[in-house]
């Protein structure tokens, strides 16, 4: 693969990585709505610290209200990339290569599954990604 098809598909792999982090704080959200569920019952005739910092659920309320401000932002971000991604896929010449880009980077689909879905080898799908990475204009500030 030559330079311009390494900066091509750098850019067009973005939106697959912003979707895997806003993924991953929806996993985050879940592990904390279990955590601020959970009722734990400590019986003791001790007096509770005054100073006690908050109570668990408290925090992960918190930390659920921050995430779900990220992931807002992240959301907000993978919605004008793929935007982006779709207008200079678009300005491919070649439906065929069009298809190609848009299950690998839109659709995140492996290059098997491509291969299934169009009927080609797997060699023909990897021929066919490297000619359409070549037809793929990218931001300047990427170069």
């Amino acid at each position: 693969m030559n330079k311009k098809q390494n900066a091509a598909k750098k850019y067009l792999s973005q939106a697959f990585g912003l979707n895997q982090r806003i993924e991953s704080k929806i996993d985050q959200i879940a592990v904390l709505n279990d955590l601020a569920t959970k009722a734990t019952v400590t019986y003791s005739d001790m007096p509770k610290s005054p100073n006690r910092d908050g109570s668990r659920m408290e925090d992960a309320i918190i930390k659920i209200i921050d995430l779900e401000s990220e992931i807002n932002k992240d959301m907000m971000k993978l919605v004008e990339l793929k935007k982006d991604i779709i207008r200079r896929v678009k300005a491919v010449e070649s439906a065929e290569l069009q298809t190609i880009l848009e299950l690998r980077y839109l659709s995140y689909m492996r290059w098997e599954e491509i291969a299934i879905e169009l009927g080609y080898g797997i060699d023909n799908v990897y021929y066919l990604h490297r000619k359409a990475l070549d037809e793929i204009e990218i931001p300047e500030t990427l170069q």
